[in-house]
């Protein structure tokens, strides 16, 4: 059976490939290149920083609400229990960074399928998915989450799953949308007229066809996953037993006017990382965006 999942223009002698010419695009946007930057030294320095600086961010090393630069052994000072800031820092992206791609990867999937199935089939089983997805759509995601958070317990996994579980509406409605938009086109029945199955049809046809509009919403939803998770980590649902920005925010609330840097710092590296998710996320939107792409 020929191939027939990119039966259309970019198969042209002499055309750049859609990632190559979409990767373009993405390295003239500026803004993009330095979220991409942001992102690469944060990543590296929440891997390699335990390495190198080896201090556990739970140990008391200092007398409590240290300021930064006063004491050698906790340079970004201590919090109110004496532990070192810089070492929460460190440790904490671990923590952060993994609920948010864990998060984005559930959203991803559940939205995904939905929008699929219910994209490409239409009829009755789109009117099952879509009023499914309406019943999560309007429930207030914040406190779905923190229901489910209290209900099972407050590990990572669980709250990577409940982020996951209600945020992946949006994905499903961008899913469905592209499916509609792509189901009827010229390479898709000529793929039904050499016999393909709908599942073949689905995934290897229309998906990576409908897949940069839906890059680049899970490129976002991580951005979306972190302050979440640092919402719930906040009000107390978080694992407690693990280190994360969000927790360290939490835990310096009571003190923010005697030891702003506690709470200020955890949250500039939340901020920092949300900015980097969502100048990338802009830099493919664009670079996918085929209107911008023919300048």
């Amino acid at each position: 059976m020929a191939d027939t999942s990119n039966l259309h223009g970019n198969d042209l002698p002499g055309a750049e490939h859609p990632i190559a010419e979409a990767w373009r695009m993405f390295r003239r946007n500026y803004a993009a290149m330095f979220g991409l930057l942001l992102l690469s030294v944060l990543v590296v320095v929440t891997l390699i920083g335990p390495l190198v600086y080896n201090v556990d961010p739970f140990e008391i090393v200092w007398a409590p609400l240290t300021p930064p630069g006063e004491e050698a052994t906790a340079p970004l000072g201590t919090d109110y229990l004496g532990r070192d800031i810089l070492a929460g820092l460190i440790h904490g992206g671990i923590a952060t960074l993994a609920v948010g791609l864990a998060a984005a990867l559930i959203t991803v999937t559940i939205g995904l399928t939905v929008g699929a199935l219910a994209g490409f089939y239409l009829g009755v089983v789109d009117d099952i998915l879509m009023r499914f997805t309406e019943f999560f759509q309007v429930l207030p995601a914040l406190m779905f989450a923190m229901v489910l958070v209290t209900l099972f317990s407050s590990s990572l996994v669980v709250v990577a799953i409940a982020i996951g579980v209600v945020s992946w509406p949006p994905t499903a409605r961008l899913a469905r949308a592209e499916f509609l938009r792509i189901r009827n086109l010229e390479y898709v029945a000529a793929a039904r007229s050499v016999g393909a199955k709908n599942r073949r049809i689905i995934w290897r046809v229309i998906l990576p066809n409908a897949l940069p509009p839906l890059i680049v919403s899970a490129t976002l939803t991580i951005g979306t996953a972190i302050l979440f998770e640092a919402g719930l980590s906040f009000l107390g649902l978080s694992d407690p037993n693990t280190y994360s920005w969000g927790y360290m925010i939490g835990s310096g609330r009571d003190n923010i006017l005697d030891a702003w840097w506690a709470v200020t710092l955890p949250g500039g590296m939340i901020f920092i990382t949300v900015l980097a998710v969502s100048l990338i996320g802009d830099g493919l939107n664009d670079a996918f965006n085929p209107k911008l792409r023919e300048r």
